[in-house]
């Protein structure tokens, strides 16, 4: 006797909005809440499908072919409404036209690209932490290391120029609230589309560009034919709108996490080599990037629930990053644990092909900082900046205590 066929279920339903201010400020009872209602959870403000747990979220990052990027990767549908930029060839493209763009700048941010960084990059970490620590004691951490270190180090690798650089965090913090639903984080930056929009773009040309940076050399491929012309400044584009807020908010992450977690900083002091497993475990205990949507190729069963083609699936990165079905102890901040198998860089063919060089600038940073200051305490309540895709920050007010 053959046994039937599995009949797909409903999921559960919510109607929870992931995107209200509180769900934003403090979204970890919503993820509860999520991974413990199904592996797949259907959130009716949204008519969109979602997966908050580490298995699900993890095989569909790594599953393009069902769950496309190509659809685009917020809430906006690109099969049905047309893009507000042109789509990146890096997070909103499949193969074929993600292939390209990805092979090039992977080749152009191996190690051996990085290892020609590190030396300048260690010298710009000391001299940032000498500056700031031998000027106050009190300070905040947010401004003055986790925004001001990328902001100097990352646009003159790609070759930019000094002026405007403060346009990049308001044009990224733009970019990611476009991934959720037109609410009034979008509306708040409405009027400022055209003009960072325009100052970027202006950026990502040829004539702009310092001929020994990795956008000159991404010009340089498309001369060899390895891109077009027409996609050369869309990958410039790429690294300025990824390669900077993500990397910013993930070092606000380690801060805020040694100054709540002192044990863990002596930790750091006493093994440096940890500076790198330090910035993995932040971005898996903050998740700088904690959702990011799918569209489905084809009807698919998820755990017996049957999403049909088409359809929106809203990947909770964050929930996954705590789900403690994959995690030990998973709110807890550990420099004890392995953290690889995050998902806070995503996974599979779109995983973040600029993570090795946000860990270097987080290691050189952090290690920087750990030979010159004892202890890293808060003073004052650290404020967060709401956005629709990214756990950002406003202020991170703390006091070190320097060695001796």
């Amino acid at each position: 006797m053959t046994e039937a066929p599995q009949r797909p279920v409903g999921p559960p339903v919510s109607d929870a909005d992931p995107f209200a201010p509180d769900a934003l400020e403090h979204p970890e009872p919503l993820h509860r809440a999520l991974r413990a209602a199904g592996p797949v959870v259907y959130l009716t403000r949204y008519g969109v499908h979602a997966m908050a747990r580490h298995e699900e979220v993890h095989a569909a990052l790594t599953d393009w072919q069902r769950f496309e990027s190509g659809s685009g990767v917020g809430l906006a549908n690109f099969r049905h409404e047309k893009p507000w930029r042109p789509p990146s060839l890096l997070l909103e493209a499949d193969p074929p036209r993600h292939d390209a763009p990805r092979r090039v700048l992977r080749e152009l941010l191996a190690p051996p690209a990085l290892r020609r960084l590190r030396e300048q990059w260690t010298a710009a970490a000391e001299s940032l932490v000498g500056d700031v620590v031998c000027a106050e004691t009190e300070f905040d951490a947010f401004t003055e290391l986790a925004g001001a270190f990328p902001l100097r180090v990352f646009p003159d690798a790609v070759g930019l120029g000094p002026d405007g650089r403060e346009n990049l965090l308001p044009y990224g913090n733009m970019a990611f609230n476009a991934f959720g639903p037109v609410n009034d984080l979008v509306e708040a930056d409405a009027h400022r589309v055209g003009e960072l929009s325009a100052w970027v773009n202006a950026q990502c040309a040829r004539e702009a560009l310092r001929e020994d940076g990795i956008g000159a050399r991404i010009w340089a491929a498309a001369d060899r034919g390895d891109l077009t012309h027409e996609q050369a400044p869309l990958v410039v584009r790429s690294l300025l709108t990824a390669g900077v807020d993500t990397t910013v908010h993930g070092l606000a992450a380690a801060l805020f996490a040694f100054a709540t977690h002192p044990e863990q900083w002596q930790r750091l002091r006493e093994r440096p080599e940890l500076a790198r497993v330090a910035f993995d475990e932040a971005v898996r205990w903050q998740s700088p990037v904690q959702t990011f949507f799918r569209t489905a190729t084809t009807d698919v069963r998820i755990a017996g629930v049957l999403v049909p083609e088409g359809s929106k699936i809203l990947m909770f990165l964050g929930a996954a990053n705590r789900d403690p079905a994959r995690w030990h102890d998973p709110d807890r901040f550990d420099l004890g644990r392995d953290p690889s198998g995050h998902v806070g860089f995503g996974m599979g063919l779109h995983q973040c092909v600029g993570q090795h060089v946000a860990r270097l600038e987080a290691e050189v940073l952090l290690s920087a900082l750990a030979r010159r200051v004892e202890r890293i305490e808060l003073i004052g309540r650290p404020r967060r900046h709401l956005n629709n895709t990214l756990r950002s920050w406003a202020s991170l007010p703390v006091r070190v205590h320097t060695a001796v």
